[in-house]
Formats: C-alpha cells, sequence, structure tokens
C-alpha cells in the first residue's frame, strides 16, 4: 500500500524526484496559507514538549523556518529507501502517516510516542553551510576561539532570501538619524527632531515603531539612548554588505563612528537608495557565521563572567547579529521583532 509523505525541503529549487513514486502536490511561498501552515507546525512543535524544547526539536523547528518548499508524494514501501538521495539534496525532513518526522534516511527525529529521537538521526544541512562552518571554526581557532560542535550552519546559499539593497539603504538612513540623535542625548547637546527631520526626511520615511517613539520621546531613558547608540554597529555591518566598507573588522573594538557617518553624507540619500548594490551573497554569509559563533562565545563568558575570547565586544557583535538576521529574513521578521539567538 503507498505511503504519502511530505517532504519539508529548504532548497529553493530542489531536483525533481527519480524515484518511483505518485505526486499529489507542490507548495511554496506563492501558495496561499504556505507560510501560515510552517508557523503552525513549529507552534505546534514548541508547545507539545510542555514548555521542555528538546535540542532535536528546536532544529527541526528551525529547520521548517527555512523552508522553501513544501513536496508532497505517494510511495511504495519497496522504495522508501530511494527517497534518501533526492531528500539529502532537497535538504527536506520527512513527515509520515505515523506522525514521524524523519531525516533523509528515515530516521526518526521526532516521535510523539517516544521521548527521544533515534540517536542515528542528523537535520540535513546543505554542503555549502557545512563549508562555510567548517571555515568560521578554523579561523576562530586560530584565534583561541572554541565554540561548540553542536551550534548549527547558518543558512545555505540555495535556502536564504537577502533584502533588497534599495531597502537596506532605507533601513541605514533609519538606524543613522536614531544613532545621530542619541549621540546628541549623551553629549547633553541634543539635536532637535525638527532639524534632523528637515536633515534627512527620507530617514523618517524608514523609521520602525520603537525608533518613531524613541525620536518622539524628548526625554528617553538612558537605556534606550543607549540601545540607540550601539546602532552604528548595525549600520556599519549594512555599509559592509553594500560595500561601503572595504572589510568587516574582527570586533574586538567599536566601529569607526566617524568614517561611518561619513559615508552616510557622502551621497545623497536618495542617489543611494538607486545605486545600491549588495555583496556577493556568499560573502554575506560567511560574516554570518562567522558572527554567530562569536555570538556564542561572547554570551558563553558573560554567562561565566569571564573575560571574553580574543578580546571580543558583545554589543558589537549584537549588533552586527541583528543586522545580518534582518538582512536574510531570519524568522521574517520585521527590525524591532529581530532575535539573535546564539
Amino acid at each position: 500500500m503507498p505511503i504519502e509523505i511530505f517532504a519539508y525541503c529548504t532548497h529553493r529549487d530542489p531536483p525533481e524526484p527519480e524515484f518511483p513514486h505518485e505526486p499529489v502536490f507542490v507548495r511554496n511561498e506563492s501558495t496561499p496559507g504556505f507560510v501560515e501552515h510552517l508557523m503552525k507546525l513549529v507552534q505546534d512543535l514548541f508547545e507539545s514538549g510542555d514548555g521542555q524544547i528538546s535540542q532535536t526539536i528546536y532544529a527541526v523547528c528551525r529547520h521548517l523556518q527555512r523552508t522553501n518548499m513544501l513536496v508532497a508524494f505517494k510511495v511504495d514501501g519497496e522504495h522508501v529507501e530511494a527517497i534518501a538521495p533526492w531528500a539529502w539534496q532537497s535538504n527536506a525532513i520527512l513527515f509520515l502517516p505515523d506522525r514521524t518526522i524523519r531525516d533523509p534516511n528515515g530516521a526518526v527525529l521526532h516521535d510523539p510516542s517516544a521521548e527521544l529521537p533515534d540517536p542515528n538521526a542528523q537535520l540535513p544541512f546543505l554542503p555549502d553551510a557545512r563549508q562555510r562552518k567548517a571555515q568560521s571554526e578554523i579561523e576562530l581557532r586560530n584565534r583561541l576561539i572554541d565554540t561548540p560542535e553542536a551550534l548549527p550552519p547558518v543558512v545555505s546559499e540555495y535556502e536564504v532570501t537577502l533584502r533588497s539593497a534599495d531597502e537596506v539603504v532605507w533601513r541605514m538612513l533609519a538606524l543613522f538619524v536614531v544613532a545621530v540623535r542619541a549621540e546628541s542625548l549623551s553629549s547633553g547637546k541634543p539635536i532637535p527632531i525638527e532639524a534632523l527631520r528637515e536633515k534627512s526626511p527620507l530617514a523618517f520615511q524608514a523609521l520602525s515603531p520603537w525608533e518613531t517613539a524613541f525620536l518622539e520621546n524628548p526625554s528617553p531613558p538612558q537605556s534606550d539612548v543607549s540601545a540607540a547608540g550601539w546602532r552604528y554597529e548595525a549600520l556599519a555591518a549594512l555599509q559592509w554588505s553594500l560595500g561601503m566598507q572595504s572589510m568587516l573588522p574582527f570586533p574586538d573594538a567599536i566601529c569607526d563612528v566617524p568614517e561611518v557617518a561619513r559615508q552616510m553624507i557622502a551621497m545623497p540619500a536618495r542617489q543611494m537608495i538607486e545605486s545600491a548594490t549588495l555583496r556577493p551573497t556568499g560573502e554575506i554569509l560567511d560574516a554570518l557565521d562567522l558572527n554567530f559563533r562569536l555570538l556564542w562565545a561572547a554570551r558563553d563568558a558573560a554567562t561565566r563572567q569571564t573575560e571574553p575570547p580574543a578580546g571580543v565586544e558583545g554589543g558589537v557583535i549584537a549588533e552586527r547579529q541583528q543586522a545580518f538576521n534582518w538582512l536574510t529574513f531570519f524568522e521574517n521578521a520585521e527590525w524591532d521583532e529581530v532575535d539573535i539567538p546564539s
């Protein structure tokens, strides 16, 4: 009797299945209800643990959040093992009628009736993502920074969608006006909001809700002023993503604020929007993967109340991570809601 299998593929363009099967349907982001379906699966998995989320379930949820295509098909039992090569290429996890979730080889990642997954089960990651993780680990090891092997790769070139270059410029305009206002408040010489609006009217069209509230508050709390001042670091990372900064320095010091500011005023905002182009996707993901591991290292040191390894600056790393997570549509979140887990 044929078995109906649902394959959740993170690869944007998975190959056609070559094993014997009966197609049922193919769905992606253009299919109404697709994103909501993925969100519901993630929610159900989180709730199934009664507040206790295992590492495997967390990883399965992350996979579902990165899923670009759902392929449903029926196969006879004798052909089930033939699915594996296609599933690895498609970076798919498989949902079976018995309610189990399985890796490409068929090993059980999650079984509602069992407490533990198959010890041989493994979450799939595309080859370029695995290679990127290995490269980051080597670079960090050369700086005497060790991170857990269990830290997964970041999103692959074949999975990711990047914000458009012009959207990045709009975000930079907002970050700049917020950081300038914070800097002026910290110096005791606040720049009036109307003066900022007159100088950079387009920036005020790009503000997030938090940024709008911050700028509208004549006397924001010091915690907000500090948070807004750190936005220079996120701004510097986004400038790098557009090639406005030639390099992204190792995060053991704050950015060159005067240079970051100079870049923002060197060209009219409208011209910057129209001429912007992003760096190659691979370069951006290289930076994201390295920063993701540095974020873990910085937080681990803070938890253990020890000196951060290689003198890394946690604030710089966190701001870069928010910028990169936003740029790569992490959890499809907008700026104020971007999460930066490690």
